[in-house]
């Protein structure tokens, strides 16, 4: 598999050395030529120059590419070369670090990125997989954010204990993948029985969650609607106090708003498809 990652610092030499052990056709872009000598990747190709100008994906054959991989720590650049590796050059899948969680909502197809890699609340899923029992938790998004991969851990007063598989309505939309029982993966069928502390992983889209939490846990999915009302409840009342402050401005800001380089919603992000965007 042919590979290109934009980005040549930690993360992207590390992905870098974990490709090549597997065997796999690298390429990585960066703009700094110290990146050669201090990385010691064997086997890897490089190009020096800046990944977000055409002439330079072009001087990577990018259209031959099976994946392109952003892992600058720019969330801009990430979001410029997973765009025109897409519709410039058509590579088949992308991948897109997400630095800020707050520019998450941006790493979509819109953008051109097929799978968003936000290591912080990819860190907050696990921690929360380790201790929510009970609860459904999202573990990874999948399909530029139509579809998840969730958890389940079984508490030992569940409704669900004792009845197999196949007897659960599950909602059509959502289904099980895998059930870690003892540290040991189990492949589910319709005959297994539920067993308080069983792992339930699921496929779902992500607007079936809420169906699924329900069929998991009413008390939670109960839990979460009575979080969310109070939240919209609360959203006029921070307006009000918000007073006349821009939205651009304060510690909150988006990084990529305030830049004025980035699109200032959705409806604008395929006007921005040149390099210098």
């Amino acid at each position: 598999m042919k590979v290109v990652i934009a980005g040549a610092g930690s993360v992207g030499s590390s992905i870098a050395k974990e490709l090549l052990s597997h065997g796999h056709d690298v390429l990585l872009i960066d703009e700094k030529p110290e990146c050669v000598g201090r990385s010691g990747l064997r086997g890897a190709r490089w190009l020096i120059g800046d990944a977000c100008e055409l002439t330079t994906l072009k001087d990577a054959l990018l259209e031959e590419a099976d994946v392109v991989v952003s892992a600058t720590g720019d969330d801009k650049v990430n979001l410029v070369v997973s765009l025109l590796a897409k519709s410039e050059f058509g590579v088949a899948r992308t991948v897109g670090r997400v630095n800020n969680p707050k520019n998450d909502w941006m790493f979509d197809d819109s953008w051109g990125v097929d799978v968003a890699v936000n290591t912080p609340r990819l860190m907050t899923a696990l921690v929360e997989e380790a201790v929510e029992i009970g609860d459904l938790v999202r573990l990874l998004s999948l399909q530029t954010g139509v579809s998840s991969m969730v958890e389940f851990t079984v508490p030992t007063d569940s409704h669900l204990t004792g009845r197999t598989l196949g007897s659960i309505d599950w909602p059509q939309d959502a289904t099980v993948v895998a059930i870690l029982r003892d540290d040991a993966p189990i492949t589910p069928s319709n005959d297994d029985v539920v067993e308080p502390g069983d792992e339930l992983f699921f496929i779902t889209t992500i607007a079936a969650e809420d169906e699924l939490r329900a069929v998991l846990s009413p008390a939670a999915a109960e839990a979460a609607a009575q979080a969310r009302r109070e939240s919209l409840d609360a959203e006029p009342a921070a307006a009000q106090s918000s007073g006349t402050q821009s939205p651009g401005t304060g510690e909150d800001a988006d990084p990529l708003a305030a830049s004025g380089t980035m699109a200032e919603g959705r409806e604008t992000t395929h006007a921005s498809q040149s390099p210098s965007a």
